[in-house]
């Protein structure tokens, strides 16, 4: 069944779930936070998004209640990944990298880029298509403090699901005019974090530099 069937289904529970799932392997963040905003907007025909079983009864409420969902679900995610990644150590790596996608030359990048950016890898990882679905085993295997992973990786989840959602949101009706074309918020997002991540090294850069 087609990711956005699920959510026209389920509402707030697929999102929840899904969030958690992509919060660990990919399946389309993007994709699900788009048409949780699509769903607020009201505009899939029969549709509407529930909790507990009742309507939500605005699209702002519906918003605002679907966006915490992917929230919550790639928190929750992230930290069974972290959990993972801090019970199966290297070990876990060696023996199942490939089937995580977490190749060794993979591994090791993730490896030097933690050791040197800890936090802020945390962070704007979170805020790179695909990438920040391997964010949250490495974490783990390289111990990232639980307390400053958590609190990093919900602060990302906030801004990347309240951001789609109100792209999806904004589309409302139009949206099969832009399902074909996801691919190109892809690179968009991603341009936009490397850039971030750019002027912050830079910075990091020159305060070193600095006497």
């Amino acid at each position: 069944m087609h990711l956005t069937t699920w959510i026209a289904h389920a509402g707030v529970y697929a999102v929840f779930g899904l969030m958690a799932v992509d919060a660990i392997l990919p399946i389309g963040s993007e994709l699900i936070m788009l048409y949780a905003g699509v769903l607020a907007a009201g505009t899939v025909e029969g549709r509407h998004a529930t909790l507990f079983g009742a309507h939500l009864g605005t699209s702002a409420e519906s918003f605002v209640v679907l966006a915490i969902a992917g929230s919550l679900g790639t928190f929750g995610g992230a930290l069974i990944g972290w959990a993972i990644g801090a019970l199966g150590g290297r070990g876990l790596i060696e023996r199942h990298g490939r089937r995580l996608h977490l190749e060794p030359q993979t591994f090791a990048r993730a490896e030097r880029w933690l050791t040197c950016h800890g936090r802020l890898a945390v962070f704007l990882g979170r805020l790179v298509p695909v990438v920040r679905s391997f964010i949250s085993i490495p974490a783990g295997v390289f111990r990232v403090p639980l307390a400053s992973y958590a609190a990093l990786t919900l602060a990302a989840a906030l801004v990347w699901c309240f951001g789609f959602a109100a792209v999806g949101l904004a589309l409302g009706s139009a949206w099969q005019n832009f399902d074909h074309g996801l691919r190109y918020v892809d690179y968009g997002a991603a341009a936009l974090t490397l850039l971030a991540i750019a002027a912050a090294l830079t910075s990091t850069r020159s305060r070193s530099a600095s006497p």
